[in-house]
């Protein structure tokens, strides 16, 4: 059973992929949410585009119990409630996200790269200058690949609402 914790952070990111605000995660708010992105980015991306509508596969491989093509908060939520047991498959999911966010594919986050990853995914500006010194565990001023694998991993599977990872989606609504 999902925690008060978990349904915030949850409730927090599926708002903001629910680009149509219909209740439901489809693959026109992915197609939303990757568009999102590439405007960000001001260019093509065909990289991006294929992480993006391949996580929404998996979403949907994994949580629409109804095969009815849309995910709802609680079959989401029934997902994220087995997270902790399925270490690797989130580092996969995360490792994807990182490749997404990695605008130059130098091997790291910035600072830039990651409001833009929060930005794309919120739909909004969003101020991330105090949230990324907290991701950033040792203090270099980028993510590595390990260092977003544990703050994927806290986010989806975390109950701890002081760890780092709680925040990795930006300010929790």
């Amino acid at each position: 059973m999902a925690s008060d914790l978990q349904r915030r952070k949850l409730t927090t990111v599926f708002a903001a992929m629910d680009a149509d605000a219909d209740g439901y995660l489809t693959e026109s708010d992915f197609e939303a949410l990757t568009n999102r992105w590439l405007t960000l980015r001001g260019a093509p991306d065909p990289a991006l585009s294929e992480v993006m509508m391949g996580w929404w596969a998996t979403l949907l491989a994994a949580s629409d119990q109804n095969r009815d093509n849309k995910v709802t908060f609680d079959e989401v939520l029934a997902v994220v409630d087995v997270l902790p047991t399925m270490k690797a498959a989130v580092h996969g999911t995360a490792d994807a996200m990182f490749t997404a966010a990695d605008a130059n594919d130098d091997g790291k986050v910035s600072s830039d790269e990651y409001r833009q990853m929060i930005e794309a995914w919120r739909g909004i500006p969003t101020d991330t200058d105090t949230i990324f010194p907290l991701l950033d565990d040792d203090g270099d001023g980028e993510l590595s690949r390990s260092e977003f694998r544990e703050l994927w991993y806290e986010f989806w599977a975390g109950d701890n609402a002081s760890a780092p990872g709680t925040l990795a989606f930006g300010p929790l609504a």
